[in-house]
């Protein structure tokens, strides 16, 4: 029996597409370039936007006729409903064996999930939230998550994961902020970078989202048109996707929904194609976001018909629909015969597809789909990990007079409508959040300690009293009076606040939870105030998807401490920062602000953004980004900072030892920030380009050495190029973006240089002498 040549693993993926491609229809060639969504609801009510527009007139009845063209991808098994993990698995299986069986040529789909926080299924570990990672401060232990992730994602039978989100904050009161790494490009792409391998190393498909300019749309309204200029999207926009291909080597890029003047970003073949492939070298496939080429239609309308919005994202650059075929079928193939939509397109896609497919090994004539008997999503190994990070990211952001850690035996008074609620640790894309509120029957399939069993628990001797005092949302005051009683009774009040996250509009922070202003949720402020007014020492704890502005309350309480959605492993955390047990270490991934208002603002403003006597506004944060108290002191020494000739291609080695002054062990986060006096285009006052995190015992030093090259000062000029330019430059050494420790000042020399997409975008670090 001779083999096909597209059968032989012994050939390079790229021969064997050809040879596959050369023997398929053109309804089989565009059977690769669309998912389906089986498992969708259609009750208007579901987990994408304009979910039932797009479904009302599709459903699985035609399904068997369907899938004898073969099938690109299969959505959201596990993500629709819940389903137990190894049953969800068998499932997937059938189905993939049953789409093998009804093609001429015997390929299955690629399986979609979503994995911002953890894999979106029933039983699977929720981990802390994208913002949290940021607070971290911690790559490779983000890295570990991920590949935690990925082979849950593998023992079921799941490809491709729909993370991560690499949007930048630029306006803290849009809906998504939880699902974002932070407000700077550097932290977000050094992150998002080692999710990204952790993610490929298990065998996913990481998926890039959403590219590009998502998070600077107008107003913080989800899907609002996107007036980031040039220099914004070339400077802070882009730089996290292209440091996750390049240092992270994901396989998959998502389209955003939003336009970009003018032209949406499904549509743009200057975004998907010219960029991304020609000058970044991507190789990989482009997914559209849900629905999002039927929204080139519905919602930009830029398309007259489908068949115009099947020829837009396809000639731009998408190469498979998602997450349920109605523009890529039988519209797409209609345009191709009536000559509308050039069938080189439709090859140039599924050679695309097809060629991922062969480097997952769906292609070869032994593969058969995974079968595990038993499958844990939420093992021991799972929860140390999400124990870690939620530690790891929790942020003291004032203990002014020592009232934390509490005493072991004092009167507490736990107050709050987060505190007693599991949901409260959990961002809009954890499975509990994003579609168990669909199924109020099925318990939650994991266990999520909340913040009130969790102090109980890590403080036996102390006594522990609770009232909600009031709803998250809803502007009921009625349990106030209770709960400043409970306060006035105690030595201490844990005030519990913050968000609920949600799906459009049904939360306080998630997709489509855009929010007017930065005051906390309902009358939280309130209650907030009247704790305070007992007299009777209050510390804050928010639980947030963003973060809010606290102004009101500085100087009047007796500690603050702010978690992004933790994760299942949360009230542990939160409860080991309160007692001690944790030393916390997180650092803030965005500024908290001081007023509710004046806002789009970020850390990153060149001198007119910063406060001045040319406006009576002052946007000066509460706590800057970076910001971050520790339990124990640290003290920076012996900085080297050596004289030296730098020229606009060169390097530089800046090194300082860091000590542990206090009596027990911590972590401190050391902050490398650049300030340009003089350029040719305004650039930002301070960026971070470097960080590292020391975990240091009780007396402990280490010696960090920054080897800074000048690439990491290039920027966008006038022309649109990137360059260095010859001048002085400063680096600072910081805590913070504002508490700067010591300052190494660099002329460089030379002529102006012009980078290409090999530049250097990671300052290396390295870490010696630690004891």
């Amino acid at each position: 029996m001779t083999t096909a040549p597209w059968r032989d693993p012994a050939l390079p993926a790229a021969a064997r597409v050809d040879d596959l491609l050369s023997r398929m229809t053109l309804e089989e060639k565009t059977a690769q370039l669309y998912g389906v969504w089986v498992g969708a609801e259609t009750d208007g009510d579901g987990v994408a936007p304009h979910q039932h527009d797009m479904t009302a007139d599709h459903s699985a009845d035609d399904w068997d006729e369907l899938i004898t063209r073969g099938l690109g991808q299969l959505t959201r098994s596990f993500g629709t409903a819940p389903v137990d993990p190894a049953l969800g698995a068998r499932a997937l299986a059938r189905a993939q064996r049953r789409i093998a069986a009804a093609g001429r040529f015997g390929i299955p789909a690629v399986a979609h999930e979503e994995c911002l926080a953890g894999f979106t299924a029933w039983r699977a570990t929720a981990y802390p939230v994208p913002l949290a990672w940021g607070a971290a401060f911690d790559p490779p232990l983000v890295e570990e998550m991920a590949r935690r992730i990925g082979q849950d994602l593998r023992s079921v039978g799941v490809h491709q994961g729909l993370a991560p989100v690499l949007d930048v904050v630029r306006d803290p009161r849009w809906g998504r902020v939880e699902e974002t790494i932070g407000e700077d490009p550097y932290l977000v792409g050094t992150v998002g970078a080692a999710y990204v391998r952790g993610l490929e190393s298990a065998g996913i498909v990481a998926t890039l989202k959403h590219f590009a300019g998502y998070a600077s749309s107008v107003g913080a309204r989800n899907l609002a048109p996107v007036r980031a200029g040039t220099r914004e999207f070339a400077d802070v926009t882009l730089p996290p996707f292209e440091m996750a291909l390049r240092d992270g080597g994901a396989r998959s890029v998502m389209a955003a929904y939003t336009e970009r003047d003018g032209v949406p970003a499904s549509a743009d073949p200057e975004l998907l194609t010219r960029l991304l492939r020609e000058e970044w070298g991507f190789t990989g496939t482009v997914v559209a976001d849900y629905f999002g080429i039927g929204f080139l239609q519905t919602l930009h309308r830029v398309a007259g018909t489908p068949a115009q919005a099947a020829h837009l994202a396809l000639e731009a650059g998408i190469d498979v629909e998602l997450p349920t075929v109605k523009y890529y079928g039988d519209t797409l193939i209609a345009a191709v015969r009536a000559g509308e939509v050039a069938e080189d397109l439709i090859d140039r896609a599924a050679r695309r597809v097809l060629i991922q497919k062969c480097e997952l090994g769906l292609l070869d004539e032994d593969w058969r789909p995974e079968t595990p008997e038993t499958v844990d999503l939420d093992s021991a190994a799972n929860r140390a990990v999400a124990r870690r990070l939620a530690e790891e990211s929790v942020v003291l952001l004032d203990n002014p007079d020592g009232l934390l850690p509490l005493a072991p035996d004092t009167r507490i008074a736990v107050v709050g409508p987060r505190a007693a609620d599991a949901l409260a640790m959990l961002g809009c894309y954890s499975f509990p959040s994003h579609v168990l509120t669909h199924h109020p029957a099925t318990g939650l399939g994991i266990e999520i300690p909340t913040v009130l069993e969790s102090l109980r628990t890590e403080l036996p001797d102390a006594k522990v009293t609770f009232a909600e005092g009031c709803p998250v949302s809803d502007p009921d005051t009625t349990g106030v009076e209770e709960a400043v009683a409970r306060a006035a009774e105690a030595d201490v009040c844990v005030a519990v606040l913050g968000d609920r996250a949600g799906l459009f509009g049904r939360g306080t922070s998630g997709e489509g939870c855009d929010v007017a202003d930065l005051r906390l949720p309902g009358v939280q402020g309130e209650l907030l105030d009247a704790l305070v007014a007992t007299g009777v020492p209050v510390v804050l704890v928010l639980l947030t998807g963003r973060p809010y502005a606290l102004g009101r309350w500085h100087g009047r309480l007796g500690a603050v401490v702010q978690a992004f959605f933790p994760g299942e492993e949360g009230g542990p955390a939160v409860a080991g920062v309160l007692s001690g047990r944790v030393n916390p270490s997180g650092r803030l991934p965005v500024s908290v602000p001081q007023v509710t208002g004046g806002q789009p603002w970020t850390y990153l403003q060149p001198p007119l953004g910063l406060a001045g006597e040319v406006s009576n506004l002052d946007p000066t944060p509460l706590y800057p980004f970076g910001h971050g108290r520790s339990y124990t002191t640290f003290a920076w020494e012996d900085v080297d900072r050596p004289e030296t000739g730098l020229t606009t291609d060169s390097s530089y080695d800046l090194s300082l030892t860091v000590r542990n002054t206090g009596d027990r062990a911590g972590a401190e986060v050391v902050q490398l920030y650049l300030h340009d006096p003089v350029a040719g285009v305004t650039r930002p006052d301070v960026r971070l380009i470097g960080y590292q995190r020391l975990e240091l015992p009780a007396g402990g030093s280490a010696r960090v050495t920054f080897h800074f090259h000048t690439d990491l000062s290039a920027f966008t000029d006038r022309g649109g190029r990137r360059v260095v330019e010859p001048g002085d430059l400063e680096l600072r050494l910081g805590t913070s973006s504002a508490d700067v420790r010591h300052t190494a000042r660099l002329s460089l020399t030379g002529p102006v240089r012009v980078l290409g997409p090999d530049r250097r975008m990671h300052c290396e670090t390295r870490v010696t002498g630690q004891a």
